[in-house]
């Protein structure tokens, strides 16, 4: 490989030309970029192998790769996160340098990562699941400790989603990206991530988390848009009791939360917001 690879950055800029009623004006504007991102995993004794190929917005890879491997189950007892770090294998292009990355664990996974995963299970920016086996497989959420912490009341809960849009960068520059954020029961904002994928926004706030050696758990998860069945099984394997979404919520969504006692809110904004019972 020679010279430095190009580092893919959250937007890319574009030519439009916006058409309003009569007028054609033509400018400059932004995309969000997604770019595909393969993680491997890596442990004592093991050499590292291909578990997952997601589409995504370039920016905290570390963290998305940290937070899928946290809510696949790979960690668990015994079993703890050594280091996440860009491959540097010599038969790389210079595309896909920066676009590979490389997750060691300090002993073998709580689980054999190959049986949903095997070969190259590409990922598009809207599924959570893809490889599974079997429909029984990707509803299965491996119980975490109960949340014992406060949980934010109705009137916290109607400013979540504006303090989330808030925060929001990337979507300001390209109206292109969703955005998760995990926060305390008083609406204090932890952590805020935006990614063109629903569930690797999710990933990468729990990442941010278990990288800065903070708990991943707090009262409640913040999503932009649809709280789909896949964004809970998420939250809940990260052991968080309530989700809140400013879009719809999906019928297995609310079985899956019912089913496990986590509160779930669709519809959130100022003055509104449904609680599903």
């Amino acid at each position: 490989m020679t010279g430095l690879p190009r580092r893919p950055g959250p937007t890319v800029r574009t030519r439009v030309e916006e058409h309003v009623g009569d007028e054609v004006r033509r400018h400059e504007d932004r995309l969000a970029t997604e770019e595909p991102l393969e993680v491997r995993l890596t442990w004592p004794g093991a050499q590292a192998r291909r578990v997952w190929v997601t589409m995504r917005t370039p920016g905290h890879d570390f963290e998305l790769a940290a937070g899928w491997v946290r809510h696949e189950g790979l960690l668990g007892a015994g079993t703890g996160l050594a280091g996440v770090a860009y491959c540097t294998d010599a038969d790389l292009t210079r595309e896909q340098e920066l676009n590979v990355v490389t997750v060691t664990l300090d002993a073998a996974p709580a689980r054999e990562p190959g049986y949903r995963h095997e070969g190259l299970s590409a990922g598009s920016s809207a599924c959570g699941v893809c490889g599974a086996d079997s429909v029984a497989d990707a509803l299965s959420v491996t119980p975490a400790e109960p949340w014992a912490g406060p949980l934010p009341p109705p009137d916290v809960v109607r400013r979540l989603p504006d303090l989330v849009r808030e925060a929001q960068r990337v979507f300001d520059r390209t109206g292109g990206v969703h955005a998760a954020a995990l926060a305390r029961a008083d609406g204090e904002l932890l952590v805020v991530r935006e990614d063109i994928g629903r569930h690797n926004a999710v990933d990468k706030v729990t990442g941010a988390r278990l990288l800065a050696g903070e708990p991943v758990a707090e009262a409640c998860l913040v999503v932009s848009g649809r709280a789909g069945f896949e964004l809970v099984q998420k939250a809940l394997k990260a052991a968080i009791p309530v989700m809140v979404s400013g879009g719809a919520a999906s019928s297995l969504a609310g079985e899956m939360a019912s089913a496990a006692g986590m509160t779930l809110y669709s519809f959130v904004g100022p003055g509104r917001g449904n609680l599903h019972l």
